[in-house]
Order: structure tokens, then C-alpha cells, then sequence
């Protein structure tokens, strides 16, 4: 499984480059968070407003081992920005999947 977290406006580049690659299946989430980024403030009249957990969106994906390289190559390309705050990409194992409507099991579950 890979676990991207992104800039928001990153999402529908990434999902067009996944779906040119033949990479359909995906979960996403709007989610908030923080890294090196650190949040940032602003003053309006006077007011000091400060925003410390940032918009992310985080998107799961489940493929094949032999599809991860070539997957996280994609969203490392498709994400950069060379700004801080452009994500990080966390791989883990996943020791089976079901469909649930046919009962397929293992890779022909997530096909």
C-alpha cells in the first residue's frame, strides 16, 4: 500500500498521470497536518492569525509489488514542487485483500 500525503492542488494532475498509467484504484482523503512546513500567520488589522496544521490530501493506493517503483516514480514527479510542504510517500505491506463482491482474493482483488 502507498500513502501519499500531497498538496491539495496536486490531486488532479496525479490522478490524470495514475489514470494514463493504467493506475485506477485510489482512496482519498482531505486531511490537515504539518512537517518542516510549520504552518504560517498573517495580521489583519492588527490580529496576528496563525494556521498550524496545514490542507493535505492524503491518497491511498494498493497495486502490485511489481507496479511500486513505477508508482512512487509518478507521484514523487507528479507532486514535486521543490517547496517545502510537498508531501511524503509511505510504503507498507499489505498481507491480503478481498473483494468483496466476488470474493477474489490477492491481486486479482485489487485489478
Amino acid at each position: 500500500m502507498i500513502h501519499v500525503i500531497v498538496r491539495p492542488e496536486k490531486l488532479d494532475e496525479i490522478r490524470r498521470v495514475l489514470s494514463e498509467n493504467k493506475i485506477s484504484g485510489m482512496t482519498v482523503y482531505e486531511v490537515r497536518g504539518r512537517g518542516r512546513q510549520l504552518g504560517f500567520s498573517w495580521k489583519i488589522r492588527g490580529n496576528e492569525y496563525r494556521v498550524e496544521l496545514m490542507p493535505k490530501i492524503k491518497i491511498e493506493l494498493v497495486v502490485p509489488d511489481k507496479d511500486v517503483e513505477k508508482v512512487v516514480e509518478l507521484l514523487m514527479k507528479t507532486a514535486y514542487t521543490g517547496e517545502v510542504g510537498d508531501g511524503k510517500i509511505f510504503i507498507t505491506p499489505v498481507t491480503d485483500a478481498i473483494r468483496i463482491r466476488t470474493g477474489e482474493k490477492g491481486e486479482q482483488a485489487i485489478k
